[in-house]
């Protein structure tokens, strides 16, 4: 049941959209669809306002890095955004993925105009990923402090970061310094049988 409801949206998805779709696929009972970033907000407004889709909603937005996908065997752009939309008319779900064009400043049209509830969701994707959204009313972090330097979920984000924040009882102020946390490894304890409760 659930495979001809997706074979159904699929069909409609090619009605819609026709060669603006550049990559779709059925796994896992869900559809993916990708385009590219210059057709983002005509595909995008065609998923919205196209009666046989009807995505009215978008209920998440979420940054992905990919330069260690398959082992660092992954041959294609670094950043993407997925899109997960909703058509209630419809009942049926969508995923929608979009890589940025330029690894070195991932930059991608905002949707804020389209699907008002991406606003905060683009704001954390930026904030975690460093992915620009063209158009956003309002980019800035969300998450992390204004004065943290970086992305926390690049790939190539240092686990331990760079500085660390902490209250200055005598300058009474929040101060930032390099981060002191020494790097250990942790290895856990191992309980053999024969030893355990003797």
């Amino acid at each position: 049941m659930a495979s001809h409801k997706l074979e159904a949206l699929q069909a409609a998805i090619e009605l819609a959209l026709g060669e603006k779709v550049t990559q779709s696929t059925l796994a896992l009972d869900e559809l993916t669809i990708t385009c590219k970033a210059e057709n983002l907000l005509e595909v995008a407004t065609l998923l919205r306002d196209h009666e046989a889709v009807a995505f009215t909603q978008c209920i998440d937005l979420c940054g992905v890095d990919y330069s260690a996908y398959r082992e660092g065997l992954w041959d294609g752009q670094r950043y993407a955004v997925v899109y997960h939309l909703l058509s209630l008319e419809h009942n049926w779900r969508l995923r929608l993925r979009v890589f940025a064009p330029d690894d070195d400043f991932p930059l991608l049209p905002s949707v804020v105009d389209i699907w008002n509830a991406a606003n905060w969701y683009e704001r954390e994707a930026f904030d975690l990923y460093g992915i620009v959204f063209e158009g956003h009313p309002d980019l800035r972090r969300l998450l992390t402090d204004y004065g943290f330097v970086g992305h926390p979920f690049r790939k190539d984000f240092p686990v331990s970061g760079h500085v660390e924040m902490r209250y200055d009882p005598t300058q009474q102020r929040v101060i930032y310094q390099p981060v002191t946390i020494e790097p250990r490894e942790i290895v856990p304890r191992i309980i053999r049988e024969e030893k355990y409760g003797g």
